[in-house]
């Protein structure tokens, strides 16, 4: 247990507010409800596992508990007003949400993370502060004992929520996100926040037929798809169906046979994945925000943005006998090259195999890079062709080394063996020539594209048919003759950098676990700390895996500054309240958490740092 002085919660200030009418909330306005603020980022998949992690709290503690966002922006697009406005109604954020593009309550809440939860008791004080995912049950705990400790105190203000739904906006595709074609000329389109998979005729707007079952439970139920691949004929008549379908927020990947819309479970339980590793049978297996898929050495890949991997399905004729694997990624979030098993990935969002089947191009999104599997004679490597890191992006063509994106989510292969880029960000379509290695820009003024498939007309030209997300369609864009060279800004994200004294440095992860709650030591140390950083010079001593929440790290001082990563488990267990003991058959929960640093060296800084996975006072 860490105690600290009791702190009152910073006001709320920043550009405005979304879903509440207009209104200006404080906390002044808030003051008699318990209130919970969630630091959030759109790009951010960690957040939307937390939005859906929320939803039961908000409505089971309606009349006591506000959430408020507070959106604080990683990227210079999530900065931009009306493309905020779009992610609240995208991903059916129901509460208050304060813009907050200039990190001004970010930085008064000495948030380091996204996504990090604060707790503010119905007197106005800070109560706790979490990072990461997996806090929905010791957030129930806590909300529930302040409920009760403020009733009966006389301080809590039951009544109705500051939420005001903005008006229901109609059009034929909502959100859409993958696509590809068939070869009768027409298309099949993830209808992202419709939960539908859409066959369009050739023309991009005539619906041929809408599949999914809205009212059963069964795998036709889908929660916003995005992936979308088309099977080789041998393999679809092997298996039985068609198409693949990444089922992003029901964590798993479904089969649709396009002949009578019927529907197969490939993989996963439906239950969002918690460890850092899975393989074995496919429909045993949790899965993690599957974003797309893709055919590859006779496997579907599925690019595993929860867990920042590359997964491998194997399909067999009986559902129940596929399998799947790690691929490439070791979970760590970032860029690191070489071994696939030994691969940083970060938030990889699409996959496209090359014409002759020998390197997997990847869209990697919050590295804003363009990265590559390939098969060598030393297995898997992964290689990155565009891209500096988490924390850079920019509208830069050119030499590929110096080129810049922006949170790219799609990627597809052209004939002549270049990449075209959904470069979603930066509402543009981008070229990587891999002969030259150069970068160049195909088209501009898109709203957030988010995938792009080739087609050839009958007089042999070739042009893209592009899936512009945020204007909810699908739009033809010829292939210039000529590319133009877009020289724009680079840019970092601009998180206030983290002052460490060179040399020794205490790192501490706090972890308080939740009332009724103990650190289960049946089968040893319940705690995981994972260091490293960016560049690896930073950190001379303290890098690796180990049990334990704190580690003594010794910073080189001749790098200066950089970005350290920090990934945390922890799992407590339901425990007895009088002994402590964890019973055999107690209930679980894994609290998990991946920081990316910014910190600068500077003699006379603290030697040490405190991050909170779950802190109370």
């Amino acid at each position: 247990m860490v105690t600290r002085t009791r702190l009152r919660a910073p006001e709320l200030r920043g550009r405005g507010w979304l879903n509440t009418g207009g209104r200006e909330l404080s906390l002044a306005d808030l003051r008699g409800r318990v209130v919970v603020l969630d630091f959030w980022t759109f790009c951010c998949v960690n957040c939307l596992h937390v939005l859906d992690e929320l939803r039961p709290l908000e409505e089971r503690y309606a009349d006591s508990l506000v959430l408020v966002g507070v959106h604080s922006p990683k990227f210079e697009h999530e900065a931009d007003p009306d493309a905020l406005a779009a992610a609240v109604e995208r991903y059916a954020v129901h509460h208050p949400v304060l813009d907050d593009p200039e990190l001004v309550t970010w930085q008064a809440y000495t948030a380091r993370a996204w996504p990090t939860l604060v707790v503010v008791d119905p007197e106005g004080y800070i109560v706790a502060s979490m990072s990461g995912e997996g806090h929905a049950h010791g957030l129930s705990v806590l909300v529930e004992e302040l409920v009760e400790e403020h009733r009966a105190k006389g301080t809590l203000r039951e009544g109705d929520s500051p939420y005001t739904p903005p008006p229901a906006p109609s059009t034929a595709l909502r959100f859409p996100g993958k696509a590809v074609s068939l070869d009768d000329g027409s298309f099949l389109v993830s209808d992202t926040t419709h939960h539908d998979v859409v066959h369009l005729e050739a023309d991009l707007q005539t619906e041929r037929r809408r599949f999914a079952d809205h009212e059963g439970d069964g795998p036709g139920r889908l929660n916003e798809p995005q992936g979308l691949l088309l099977l080789p004929a041998d393999v679809a008549g092997r298996v039985g169906y068609d198409v693949v379908v990444a089922d992003s927020v029901n964590h798993q990947v479904k089969g649709l046979r396009l002949a009578d819309g019927a529907w197969t479970l490939l993989a996963g339980t439906g239950r969002q994945l918690r460890e850092r590793s899975g393989s074995g049978p496919a429909l045993r297996q949790d899965l993690s925000t599957p974003w797309d898929v893709a055919w590859y050495i006779d496997r579907v890949v599925v690019a595993m943005a929860g867990t920042h991997q590359l997964w491998a399905l194997h399909l067999a004729a009986d559902p129940a006998e596929n399998t799947v694997a790690v691929l490439a990624g070791t979970t760590a979030e970032g860029i690191r090259d070489g071994a696939a098993d030994e691969a940083w990935f970060a938030q990889p969002s699409g996959l496209a195999a090359s014409a002759d089947g020998t390197r997997l191009w990847v869209a990697d999104s919050e590295t804003s890079a363009l990265r590559s599997l390939d098969l060598t004679d030393d297995g898997f490597t992964v290689t990155t062709h565009v891209g500096a890191g988490l924390f850079d992006f920019g509208h830069r063509d050119g030499a590929a080394g110096q080129a810049l994106l922006q949170h790219p989510l799609g990627v597809t292969v052209l004939p002549d063996g270049s990449v075209a880029v959904s470069d979603t960000y930066n509402g543009a379509v981008r070229r990587f020539d891999p002969v030259a290695g150069e970068v160049t820009t195909l088209a501009n003024g898109l709203r957030e594209p988010s995938d792009a498939v080739v087609e050839r007309t009958d007089d042999g030209e070739t042009r893209l048919v592009v899936v512009e997300s945020a204007a909810h369609e699908l739009v033809r864009i010829p292939l210039p003759d000529k590319a133009t060279r877009v020289d724009g800004l680079a840019h970092q994200t601009q998180r206030p950098r983290t002052e460490l004294a060179p040399g020794p440095v205490r790192l501490e992860v706090t972890f308080t676990p939740p009332t009724g709650q103990k650190l289960d030591h049946r089968w040893g140390d319940p705690t995981r700390l994972m260091v490293s950083a960016t560049p690896e010079a930073l950190l001379r001593e303290g890098a690796g895996s180990a049990q334990g929440l704190t580690r003594e790290l010794v910073l080189d001082p001749s790098v200066v500054d950089g970005v350290l990563h920090v990934s945390v488990q922890a799992a407590s267990c339901d425990g007895d309240p009088v002994t402590g003991e964890v019973p055999e058959h107690a209930a679980c929960h894994l609290y998990q958490q991946d920081w990316g640093i910014p910190v600068v060296l500077v003699e006379g800084a603290p030697g040490a740092l405190t991050l909170d996975l779950r802190g109370t006072s």
